[in-house]
């Protein structure tokens, strides 16, 4: 399979050694200072594209894809505000997309843990809160992981109108920290007067992100639609 990687990062060169032990072939990689070179001729050389770059970036990078008629895997996050907007776009091309807030194959399986965790103590007296720690580079904040967390959670746990930063009435709670060299913690904690329940996940390395996203590359090419990265292991349940 032949791979454009759009991001050249820490990232990137993760994902390109991921790919290079499966016997891809990266035939494209574009960063700040090649993004001329994002075209249509170039980006149809490749088989499916991979998109690690910055969150302003995001979005036109995968129309850029979409256009091409490439498959496109989005692993950017801070962009989610344009989702709707991508989706549509998405759609009225007829496009293969799968984006995800996080790769990692455990962390997708936690999302599922954590989602139905969420259903079962939706009406429980529990209170609930998220706490996430990354590295100091991450712009983010909170995490793309997390808000994906949130998002589950409060589609079931209505004690919740939304989330916040810092503890507010009728807000769930999400705990944010920068730490050097800390590649990502993610924990949910369910609290009531007799007990408490927690789940956690800690990355080791960006390994597993890369893995991921080079498993969503195998899985989306010869598909059309717009999915996300976890519906890959909902087909498995």
């Amino acid at each position: 399979m032949k791979i454009a990687l759009l991001g050249y990062g820490k990232m990137g060169k993760e994902i390109e050694a991921a790919a290079l032990i499966r016997n891809h072939e990266i035939v494209l990689r574009i960063t700040s200072e090649n993004i001329a070179q994002l075209n249509r001729e170039l980006l149809q050389q490749a088989d499916v594209a991979i998109e690690f770059s910055k969150p302003d970036c995001a979005l036109i990078n995968a129309k850029h894809c979409i256009d091409a008629g490439v498959p496109v895997v989005i692993g950017t996050t801070g962009w989610y505000d344009k989702l709707t907007s991508l989706k549509a776009y998405s759609e009225e091309k007829n496009a293969s997309v799968i984006f995800g807030s996080n790769f990692s194959i455990g962390v997708n399986a936690f999302f599922l843990v954590n989602e139905l965790l969420a259903k079962l103590m939706a009406n429980k007296p529990y209170s609930v809160w998220l706490e996430e720690t990354h590295h100091t580079q991450k712009k983010d904040k909170p995490s793309g992981t997390a808000l994906t967390l949130a998002g589950d959670i409060l589609k079931y746990n209505k004690n919740y109108d939304g989330w916040s930063l810092e503890e507010k009435e009728n807000k769930l709670p999400i705990y944010c920290e920068r730490i050097d060299e800390v590649t990502g913690t993610h924990l949910v904690n369910y609290r009531s007067e007799e007990d408490t329940i927690e789940i956690m996940h800690h990355a080791f390395n960006r390994r597993g992100f890369a893995a991921g996203a080079v498993t969503a590359a195998e899985w989306i090419v010869g598909k059309t639609g717009f999915f996300e990265f976890r519906d890959i292991l909902r087909k498995e349940l």
